[in-house]
């Protein structure tokens, strides 16, 4: 099992999901920070560009780069259908990866958890390498883990969310959580249910997510050679605790 299984079949479902659950509460926190920067922004996993694509709107010069062929044909979808003039540009790539050349960026984002899907140590180390190399001296890479998982309860074929779509479609999701204490997964097993008139369709696939902490996950950008500068508990700068709504780091390559 590697973290990028189930995005590709996620991908038609994601943008509803989220449009019920995070919405847009995280997009100004990012706002703010791309249009500070002095030069071009990296999203990691930009899927189907629910942050890249305000960002872009609002001024920023905006890239992002993403595993999964169908989220990224929606996001560039997406970006016709908004006619956005700015520069922003699109890229199918592994994070752990990353195929720019070194001090490229002034900040670097990896927004609502997407560093989680890295289930393994060496996948995450590659990857936090990688951003300290094309991170400019000085540059900041901030990153959001999805708040307290590591203690999300199990449950078994819950109706978690319901709805629907623009088109009249009645869309329902049936979810199952279990947690994997040994390896320290999440493990979500999704199956979205869509019925339009007499019509049923269903589809099923499983999201996993590594339990790090936000303490753990500062002791391994330290190691990567980024300091920690803050670590922020709501979208409106607020201090970190364990109870916090949300969970974010910020971090700085040496100058």
């Amino acid at each position: 099992m590697e973290g990028w299984h189930g995005w590709d079949d996620y991908a038609p479902f994601y943008d509803w999901e989220n449009a019920q659950t995070v919405q847009r509460r995280d997009v100004g926190f990012w706002r703010q920070r791309a249009l500070a920067a002095a030069g071009p922004v990296l999203e990691l996993g930009c899927g189907t560009g629910r942050v890249t694509l305000p960002l872009a709107k609002a001024g920023a010069t905006m890239v992002g780069i993403d595993r999964s062929s169908e989220m990224l044909s929606r996001a560039v979808r997406r970006v016709r259908r908004s006619r956005i003039k700015g520069p922003i540009q699109l890229i199918r790539g592994d994070i752990r990866y990353l195929p720019f050349a070194a001090g490229t960026f002034p900040l670097v984002i990896a927004p609502y958890g997407i560093l989680q899907s890295l289930l393994h140590e060496r996948d995450l180390a590659a990857t936090l390498d990688a951003v300290a190399t094309v991170l400019e001296p000085g540059g900041v890479f901030g990153l959001e883990l999805v708040a307290d998982l590591p203690s999300w309860k199990e449950y078994t074929k819950r109706l978690s969310l319901r709805g629907r779509r623009a088109n009249g479609t009645r869309i329902a999701l049936i979810e199952t959580v279990r947690q994997d204490r040994a390896r320290k997964l999440t493990v979500f097993e999704q199956e979205f249910v869509e019925r339009h008139g007499r019509e049923v369709s269903r589809k099923r696939f499983t999201l996993s997510f590594r339990t790090l902490t936000v303490r753990q996950m500062a002791q391994r950008l330290e190691k990567a050679g980024l300091k920690v500068t803050a670590l922020l508990g709501d979208y409106r700068g607020g201090p970190w605790d364990e109870r916090a709504e949300a969970w974010i780091v910020l971090a700085q390559k040496g100058g």
